[in-house]
């Protein structure tokens, strides 16, 4: 990555940035201005997030928001309301205070007199949400918008669940904000009533996960924020973008589908990163790209990004399986539109325990059934890879043992495919609550099977997400189940293998009880998005090297550690993930400020005790500047039974060594067909 240090324009940096909120409440920014601004009004660039722009997202805000007005944009990342410096309190996601002050914020930033009135938002995760969903809300300042790692729906593509099955990460998610709302304000920011609000924060921000488990289904509480409810709402352009190893690649095909001459989509290998932070490699340029999309919408420069493809994706090469890769060889490809005319898709119906690569059905192949371990899933990686630590699906080897698999002949020529996997599904089960977890996997000639894409349905979900029903025992039952989008190529000579299981814990939280599914494949198929290598790929132009402009110098106090671990106590029969993500103690230089954060998850199940299965976090987090030290130990632990989920959690918040709050949290919430 190259660190760039000579801009167009020379950039002045504003700390403690203050925005009235109409309520009375401000919020706290950090500004990058073109020092030519104070005579030239120039567009305006905003990062709205809650992620603690002082000592949280600091280094990256600084790559970023510098680089962007050492090209003549006024550069703003704004915290929440309730985060950082912010005044208020943060209770949830995406709550329609977030959302008008986000409207509030927009407006401000265009009557200042270093703006010209033109206002573009960009933001991974979170900000890639709140962008959208601002956009949908047509704030007359908001012009253009890049979204990066984010969902247009919240139920049936985000962090709580999938396919109406209950994610793991649900529980890892609400423990991370967790942690965060426990942190104060900078009293070098807000001085002596940074510890009233302390305590603001940690009496009200409240325990998001018992909210999150309240609304199992699609309700209300999803549907706001999610765009997908009426994309006709957003009217600006959008840059889409996410990485196959991310977890919301999804959402980057339905946006291009849906905003077919307002948005373009870009997916390469990554995790959940920017893509020039990207990780699997290649990284790309795409600093860059925003300064093309910039270019366009807010000050009218011909720079071709209409003339760009719809959508441009990495084509993945085949590799071994691994739980991180420093790189994955493939190549770009790309797309005029989606659905594109160049996907075509293909049948491969089952037989007994084969894939028919030919498209010829096998005569009368006899009902199978699998009944899955809990350990089944124990090496599926997570939800959402951050590229922290080994997080990505091991050799499923390890899982086939407790899966049906079906597996085809070895291919006599390569194939790529672009798009979603599907599976028609004749199944029947003995409880009336159940799931399937759908794998492909390209098995290689020495038997290695890699993940490809995967798939969740929680079957009492088998007709929509709003209002589910139980199964009937016994009772035959037709679903389509679709797996995550995906570019891959497998090679001649490898084998597709597909492997269903009824558990996949914990990266999906398993059904109330034991269930014994029964597949029928002769009414059973896979379809391949089967797409053809084109000449117009070649054509394609190569995105630009990585660059930023330089971060805020941090010293290293504590290394960091990242590592998951999977332990088998066979005298207890307890098998337990242990996540360890340490990011060590760093103190940033620029405010003098030591960061300490530490995380450890631990998911674990005793045989085949479905009342076994538990949750464990434990967050620490501390911050120092000479003798003002302040720390928080946040611990949730979640458990369930047939009927309920059990939520357990602590907060403790400290000062120096004294323990200034204490609070508990129980709550049982019901299961509702999860």
């Amino acid at each position: 990555m190259r660190v760039v240090s000579d801009f167009p324009h020379r950039v002045e940096r504003r700390d403690s940035v203050w925005i009235p909120m109409p309520d009375g409440v401000r919020l706290n920014g950090r500004l990058w201005l073109p020092e030519s601004a104070r005579e030239q009004p120039v567009p305006a660039i905003l990062e709205y997030i809650p992620y603690r722009l002082r000592d949280g997202s600091a280094r990256r805000d600084a790559m970023h928001h510098h680089y962007f007005a050492g090209h003549g944009y006024a550069s703003l990342r704004v915290d929440l309301r309730g985060s950082g410096d912010s005044e208020g309190v943060l209770e949830d996601e995406y709550l329609e205070r977030e959302l008008e002050d986000g409207e509030a914020v927009l407006h401000w930033i265009a009557e200042q007199p270093w703006c010209d009135g033109n206002v573009g938002m960009i933001g991974i995760s979170w900000g890639g949400f709140n962008g959208l969903q601002l956009a949908a809300r047509r704030p007359p300042e908001l012009k253009a918008v890049v979204s990066v790692c984010s969902t247009d729906d919240r139920y049936s593509d985000d962090v709580h669940y999938m396919g109406g099955c209950l994610l793991g990460d649900n529980l890892s998610w609400a423990s991370t904000m967790f942690a965060y709302n426990s942190l104060p304000p900078d009293p070098q920011i807000v001085g002596q009533q940074w510890r009233r609000m302390w305590h603001q924060r940690l009496e009200g921000s409240g325990l998001w996960l018992a909210k999150w488990l309240e609304h199992p289904h699609r309700d209300d509480y999803w549907q706001h924020g999610s765009i997908c409810e009426d994309f006709s709402r957003v009217e600006v352009p959008i840059l889409a973008a996410s990485g196959w190893a991310d977890g919301y690649s999804n959402a980057v095909k339905r946006l291009v589908r849906h905003l077919p001459h307002l948005c373009k989509g870009l997916i390469g290998p990554w995790s959940h990163k920017y893509p020039h932070l990207g990780e699997p490699g290649p990284a790309i340029g795409f600093l860059q790209e925003c300064l093309r999309w910039w270019g366009r919408w807010l000050k009218g420069e011909a720079t071709g990004v209409e003339q760009d493809p719809a959508i441009r994706v990495w084509m993945q090469d085949s590799m071994p399986p691994t739980t991180s890769y420093g790189h994955r060889p493939g190549r770009w490809v790309a797309e005029p539109s989606w659905p594109s005319p160049n996907v075509v898709e293909r049948g491969l119906p089952l037989a007994e325990g084969r894939l028919c690569l030919d498209g010829q059905r096998e005569p009368a192949a006899r009902p199978m059934s699998v009944q899955s371990p809990l350990t089944c899933g124990l090496f599926a990686g997570k939800w959402c890879s951050y590229a922290a630590g080994p997080d990505l699906a091991h050799d499923q080897r390890e899982e086939d043992g407790g899966a049906l698999t079906f597996d085809s002949l070895p291919l006599e020529e390569t194939i790529e495919i672009m798009g979603a996997v599907e599976l028609d599904l004749e199944f029947a089960a003995d409880r009336p609550v159940a799931m399937v977890a759908v794998r492909l996997s390209d098995v290689a000639p020495d038997d290695k099977a890699t993940r490809v894409t995967y798939g969740l349905l929680n079957l009492t979900h088998r007709n929509g997400h709003a209002s589910p029903s139980p199964l009937v025992p016994g009772r035959r039952y037709r679903v389509r189940v679709q797996l995550n989008d995906v570019a891959q190529v497998f090679p001649r000579g490898h084998r597709l293998r597909l492997s269903l299981s009824t558990s996949y814990w914990p990266l999906a939280w398993p059904p109330p009880e034991h269930v014994r599914l029964s597949i029928y494949p002769n009414d059973c198929t896979l379809y391949l998005p089967l797409r053809q290598p084109r000449e117009a790929d070649e054509q394609l132009t190569p995105f630009d090297e990585p660059e930023v402009a330089p971060t805020i110098t941090a010293t290293l106090i504590e290394p960091e550690h990242h590592n998951w671990y999977v332990h088998r106590d066979l005298a207890e029969d307890v098998s337990t993930l242990e996540v360890v993500n340490d990011n060590g103690t760093v103190r940033l230089e620029d405010s003098n400020l030591e960061v300490t954060t530490r995380a450890i998850e631990r998911y674990s199940s005793r045989d085949d005790d479905f009342d076994s299965i538990r949750g464990e976090t434990y967050w620490e987090r501390k911050l120092r500047r000479g003798d003002w030290q302040v720390s928080t130990v946040t611990r949730t632990v979640q458990r369930s039974d047939r009927d309920n989920f059990l939520v357990h959690a602590t907060l403790d918040a400290y000062e120096g060594e004294q323990r200034v709050f204490s609070h508990t949290w129980d709550y049982t919430v019901p299961r509702r067909l999860v």
